[in-house]
This record gives structure tokens, C-alpha cells and sequence, in this order.
């Protein structure tokens, strides 16, 4: 299926009930369910990740299918390492090209014993849970930040606790705090000294918790109010003091023409037009604001470098390829170092007359992309479903703010 998208006829004031953060709800699942809590977490994301998640922490049976879901792939490994029992994971095409050696090798170095059922190094796995030792770890530092998640939250249910030393550049910090914050509000104190984290053998306690709005959506219409001139927009469900790391695109998004401030009604955007020359920023802590920045940055003319983007090569697609080969299409021709680095020095080439953007079943791709059409005109999505990832009602929101979608 493909969508066509137009641009907005009509700029008008619109408020945007925004989605709550997959990322908050999958850590505030596992927490709940490691505490054996009756109590339900309030407010969860309606995405397809939560959604199998739930559906895989509810169900009776020894085997799960993730689909693309890796959160959930990561957060679950994790999980039922430590479950008394006989449990395989598997997941899509995709996720199977996606690597889990890391995290495997690291939770049978803790008592664990996981086993690959194909490919060594990628699921699926067969995981025959038991209780676990715990005790020191050592792991690089420019791991998925998952990985880490996944692993701390268990944490406090090992033998001997978990004691993590993570070494070289860590990236993603602020999913990490998150997770260990999170933990904190279920009962269990850790430590982060250096580059040590320590969490102590502990019993989580059931706690009620509500699940915030996302940043990663709101990031989608801070592009599209730099895209449209005299927009102004309403954000709901954000919090001003968030954990979130991608919290950061309201500051970011000031040097691209778009000044935010919180009120009681929520976060409000107002397009002022002042943008800068030039863009250059280290997305080590916020990755997947990358793709924004990128479409938002060439759609206004702005040349950037981006650089801390190692991790985006192993994600639902190879995001650095995927974003240089769709701004193709578009008129931009983007370089790489094809490691951690994507650029735009304002080389143009022809672009194609109606685009059709690729989305890799990547939903930041199709997010990313649609609010360009505000610059290039039409262009098309292909398999605009994929949104449902994570924001499952991003058509119908920016249908209702103007833009037309057909079918």
C-alpha cells in the first residue's frame, strides 16, 4: 500500500493529542511484571511494540513472536532468562538480522543459559530461565542502550545483585538514567559512579505509574511547524522536566525556526523563522532524532553534519543509507563515513518528480519524510502502516492538522 501526500492547504492553530512513549511503557511493563504487581500501568502506549509485549507478559504459552519489536526482544530475552521454564523468541525477517550476541553472552556470563536456534549471534533463541548469580559484568559502553536497560532491570533479581562496568564511550546516556529512575520508582536504588553502576540484589515493590507522552512523536511536529510558515501548534502530555532524552528537540529545533514553551494547556509551538546557517550536532544521546533533523535540516536549506550515529546502522533498517538513498529521491545528496557520521554540505542533484519514500518497515522513516511535502511538494510512502510502531494515529493527526492522505 502507498500513501499520497499533499501539503496543507489551510496553516491554522491545531492541538495534538500525542502518543505516551513506547520506551517509558515497555521499561514500566517489565518493572510491574518483576515485581508481581496487580496493579495496571496507566496510560500505555497503544504501539505495536507495547502491544506484543502485553501480549507476550500475558500469555500462557513458552514461545513468542516479536515481530519487529526490538524493546521488546531485548527487555523479554532478559526477562524469561531469569523465569523458571523453557521459552523461545523469535521475531520478523528483519529482526533476525539484527544482532543479540551481546546481550546473550553477557546474561550466561551472569547464570543465564540461552541458546541460538539458526544464526549464532541472532534470534531466534531458546532460553531455559532459572534463578541467576549475578555479580560483576563488564560491557562496552557504545552498546544499544537496551541492552543495558534490559540488563539492569533484572538486576535486583540475581543472587548477588548486578555490578556493570561500562567501558569506552557510552552512548544513549539518558535511556539509561531513565531506566535506572524508573527502577527507583519501583522500589530499588542503584549507584552510577565513573563508569560503574551498581545495583544491589533487591525485591521491586508494585507501585501505581502513569506513562507520560512521547517526545520521539512530539519530534515530528516540531519539524512540521519548521516547515510551515505561521504554524502554530499544541502539544499535549509532555512533561516540562522529562527523563526522555529526546526531550532535547525543543531545544534543538530553536535553530531551525521553531520556539516551544510549556503552558497550561500544553507545549506550544510557534514557527518564528529564524534559522541558522548551518547544523552540527553529536546525536550520541538522542538517535533517533536523527532522521528529523536530516529531512528538516535539507528541506529549509540548512547544511549539517551529524556525527555519535553508530547506532543507527542496526536499527529497524540501516538508517544512515536509507536516509542518504530517500533524500535522493528528493533532490539532496547526503555523504557518510558509513560509521557514525551523515552530512549535507547543500549538494543538490534532480529530484524525482513525485518522490515515493521508502520506509525499510522503519516508522521514523515515514514520519520523518511526510512533513516535507510542505517544501517538495507531493510525494508518496510506501507502506505507510508501519507507523503503527509507535504512533498508530500519525495519519489521521496530520490529516486533521491539513495535509491530505489518500490512498
Amino acid at each position: 500500500m502507498q500513501y499520497k501526500v499533499s501539503t496543507p492547504q489551510n496553516i491554522s492553530s491545531y492541538t495534538v493529542d500525542l502518543p505516551t512513549s513506547k520506551s517509558i511503557s515497555n521499561r514500566a511493563l517489565i518493572l510491574n511484571a518483576l515485581a508481581y504487581s496487580s496493579k495496571p500501568i496507566k496510560n500505555l502506549s497503544d504501539s505495536d511494540d507495547t502491544q506484543l509485549l502485553i501480549k507476550a507478559l500475558q500469555s500462557d504459552g513458552n514461545k513468542f513472536d516479536v515481530g519487529a519489536a526490538g524493546t521488546t526482544m531485548r527487555f523479554l530475552t532478559a526477562f524469561l532468562s531469569k523465569i523458571v521454564g523453557e521459552w523461545t523468541i523469535t521475531g520478523s525477517e528483519r529482526m533476525k538480522q539484527r544482532p543479540i550476541k551481546i546481550l546473550v553472552e553477557a546474561l550466561n556470563k551472569l547464570g543465564a543459559k540461552i541458546e541460538y536456534i539458526e544464526k549464532e549471534g541472532y534470534p531466534p533463541l531458546r532460553i531455559f530461565g532459572s534463578s541467576m548469580d549475578g555479580g560483576d559484568l563488564e560491557l562496552a559502553g557504545d552498546v544499544s542502550s537496551q541492552y543495558i536497560s534490559a540488563l539492569l532491570m533484572i538486576g535486583p533479581t540475581m543472587k548477588n545483585g548486578l555490578r556493570l562496568t561500562l567501558t569506552g564511550e557510552i552512548i544513549s546516556r539518558p535511556y539509561i538514567l531513565l531506566t535506572l529512575k524508573m527502577m527507583e520508582t519501583f522500589g530499588v536504588k542503584s549507584h552510577w559512579k565513573d563508569n560503574v553502576i551498581t545495583v544491589p540484589a533487591g525485591v521491586y515493590q508494585p507501585t501505581d505509574f502513569t506513562v507520560e507522552a512521547d517526545w520521539s512523536g512530539a519530534s515530528y511536529w516540531f519539524e512540521v511547524a519548521a516547515l510551515n510558515k505561521g504554524a502554530e501548534l499544541t502539544l499535549t502530555g509532555v512533561k516540562r522536566y522529562s527523563e526522555q532524552g529526546d526531550a532535547k528537540v525543543a531545544e534543538l529545533f530553536k535553530q531551525l525556526g521553531v520556539e516551544s514553551k510549556h503552558t497550561r494547556n500544553g507545549l506550544v509551538l510557534k514557527n518564528t523563522g529564524n534559522v541558522v546557517s548551518q547544523f552540527s550536532y553529536n546525536f550520541i544521546e538522542q538517535p533517533d532524532l536523527a532522521q528529523t533533523f536530516a529531512v528538516a535540516c535539507c528541506c529549509l536549506g540548512v547544511p549539517f553534519k551529524f556525527t555519535g550515529l553508530q547506532t543507527l546502522k542496526i536499527k529497524e533498517t540501516d538508517r544512515i543509507n536509507a536516509l542518504i538513498d530517500e533524500l535522493k529521491k528528493m533532490g539532496f545528496v547526503l555523504t557518510s563515513n558509513q560509521v557514525d557520521d551523515l552530512n549535507w554540505d547543500g549538494a543538490t542533484c534532480e529530484k524525482d518528480e513525485v518522490p515515493c519514500i521508502s520506509t525499510y518497515k522503519d516508522h521514523r522513516m515515514a514520519m520523518a519524510f511526510a512533513p516535507a511535502v510542505s517544501c517538495i511538494g507531493d510525494m508518496k510512502v510506501d507502506d505507510p502502516a508501519v507507523v503503527s510502531k509507535s504512533y498508530p494515529k500519525f495519519w489521521d493527526h496530520l490529516k486533521e492538522y491539513g495535509y491530505t492522505v489518500d490512498e
